[in-house]
């Protein structure tokens, strides 16, 4: 089995199990981080199911979503992943997705990237794939910027469940996997 905790300069990324559905009830009952992911809060079966999920990716795949927790106090961040839910998309993804949020009171603060860049080293040296792909809308630029910041490059627009997004590839860096 892969090591599955990521250690960062601020954060501990650990897979996401059941003792933190109360953070992610908090996160997702969010509006203002649901806005470019969802468009709309999540009620708790909703989030429950995210969880589940989640798990299951974990138990399936060897891979899935990351809890991130700031080091010194344990406090919830957000998450960031590498997974297949088979979105029904066209182009359809050929790679594994990465897929990352942060609680709007510690946006702004580098945690975002911290986590991506964990998450992508990760996938570089675990993942038997060329390339791992994310999905971000259009009007979410600090994704954007984000994601080209770590190696990202829009290869198209796609519709997904009625809202326009962009789909970006990353290739695997050298020396990973």
């Amino acid at each position: 089995m892969t090591e599955r905790t990521l250690i960062t300069d601020r954060l501990i990324l650990t897979p996401v199990t059941t003792a933190d559905l109360d953070d992610l009830l908090a996160l997702w009952s969010d509006t203002a981080f649901t806005r470019h992911i969802m468009g709309r809060a999540l009620g708790a079966e909703e989030v429950w199911f995210r969880l589940l999920r989640d798990l299951g990716h974990w138990a399936a795949l060897g891979h899935g979503n990351w809890t991130m927790r700031l080091k010194d106090s344990g406090d919830y961040v957000g998450s960031v992943g590498v997974f297949d839910y088979r979105r029904e998309l066209d182009p359809p993804f050929d790679a594994p997705e990465l897929g990352w949020g942060v609680a709007p009171a510690f946006q702004g603060q580098g945690f975002a990237g911290e986590a991506l860049r964990a998450a992508l080293g990760w996938a570089d040296d675990h993942l038997k794939s060329d390339a791992t792909v994310c999905m971000i809308s259009p009007d979410n630029a600090a994704s954007v910027r984000l994601a080209e910041r770590v190696g990202y490059t829009p290869y198209a627009s796609a519709l997904y469940k009625g809202s326009d997004v962009r789909l970006y590839r990353r290739p695997r860096a050298v020396g990973g996997g």
